[in-house]
């Protein structure tokens, strides 16, 4: 049986998540990598602060580019890092639908543009 939590509870975890991404007094990250985060393929910062939360979920506000990606692989895995390097989500999928974190395409190539148009998180 799934476990459920009260509307407010949800909300208050998402709103110290939210807090933790914007505890390094700037703008977070996050990492695009490889399968277990082996290789950093791209870095997209966040906005200060990072975003809203709404009930269950935190939603974005915009995420810049990375003009010219680190490393060339296969995106399969992403993290959130608040500005001071602390990870604070790890372990979201990446793909090109139905993951935690789609792009259009998950073949990512040194020195080419990674972009997200929009993101959110959502109490699980």
């Amino acid at each position: 049986m799934a476990v459920t939590y009260r509307t407010s509870l949800k909300t208050t975890r998402m709103t110290s998540v939210k807090t933790d991404i914007d505890s390094g007094g700037a703008a977070g990250s996050i990492e695009i990598g490889t399968t277990g985060m082996g290789t950093v393929l791209a870095v997209l910062p966040l906005s200060y602060p990072c975003g809203t939360v709404s009930t269950d979920t935190l939603t974005f506000s915009a995420i810049t580019s990375d003009s010219s990606a680190d490393a060339t692989g296969t995106a399969a895995e992403a993290r959130i890092k608040t500005s001071g390097g602390t990870v604070i989500v790890s372990g979201l999928t990446v793909g090109t639908s139905g993951a935690n974190i789609n792009l259009n395409t998950t073949s990512i190539t040194a020195g080419g543009t990674v972009s997200l148009s929009s993101g959110s998180l959502q109490h699980g």
